[in-house]
């Protein structure tokens, strides 16, 4: 059966994501950025309340992922706090300033986490040759590759997927970036392993009182009084088609 793994903000994220039947969540803080790293104290609570294996995120900020040496001294000491809090594993990626994967520091990402898995986020989809990307992550030993194939979805970019998934077994490749209830089939008919989705919505907030006129975002167009949440039923009903698919 393919695994299915649902990008989490929150801790009661995590607990909706496990009760409906996720296989693994990946924990993030900061959805508008595109996933930053949790909070100490999201990352001990989820720790606490979650059984499922969860991968945090390690993201100092957004943007690209050629980071300065302060920034990955910060991606250094937080992967130490996810292995000290029990975490099975971690999602990251750095590459150089030629959009290949930063071998050096990538290097010192592997023995930092030690026994726990490495998953090597969309980076992966900015760099210059995936398919030589591929060989040095393969090289490296990262458990996956999370892509969509280099395009803005992963429904767009499935002839790279498809090619990187014949390439070779390892790392697993899993498709992620607009996979949903609708296009999941898809993966699944493509040999995907592994899907990756948010599963999500933005939902209102429970204030009465608002000042519609102020926003706390740089930009200033931004909703203050929402919120990005899991959908129990969308997770629900991936996991159903999943399942479904192992049957036939």
């Amino acid at each position: 059966m393919a695994l299915l793994e649902i990008c989490c903000y929150s801790m009661e994220c995590a607990v909706t994501a496990q009760q409906r039947g996720a296989d693994r969540i990946e924990l993030c803080a900061a959805p508008q950025e595109g996933g930053l790293t949790p909070s100490y104290g999201v990352l001990k609570t989820v720790r606490q309340k979650v059984t499922i294996p969860v991968h945090p995120i390690i993201r100092p900020r957004g943007g690209d992922f050629c980071y300065t040496d302060g920034e990955f001294a910060a991606m250094l000491a937080d992967i130490r706090t996810v292995r000290e809090l029990g975490y099975p594993g971690f999602v990251t990626g750095v590459l150089d300033a030629h959009g290949n994967v930063d071998m050096t520091r990538m290097r010192e990402i592997m023995a930092a986490a030690g026994k726990l898995a490495v998953t090597f986020h969309r980076a992966f989809d900015m760099c210059s040759n995936p398919l030589q990307a591929f060989e040095n992550l393969k090289e490296l030993g990262v458990a996956r590759i999370l892509t969509s194939g280099q395009q803005s979805s992963a429904e767009k970019g499935l002839k790279l997927i498809r090619e990187l998934i014949a390439h070779d077994d390892a790392p697993i490749i899993m498709a992620g970036a607009g996979v949903r209830v609708s296009n999941l089939a898809l993966f699944l008919d493509a040999g995907v392993k592994e899907v990756h989705s948010s599963a999500g919505q933005w939902v209102a907030s429970v204030m009465r009182y608002r000042n519609q006129g102020l926003s706390m975002s740089t930009d200033p167009n931004a909703d203050e009084y929402s919120r990005f949440a899991v959908n129990g039923e969308t997770v629900a009903e991936m996991k159903a088609i999943v399942a479904r698919y192992d049957t036939e």
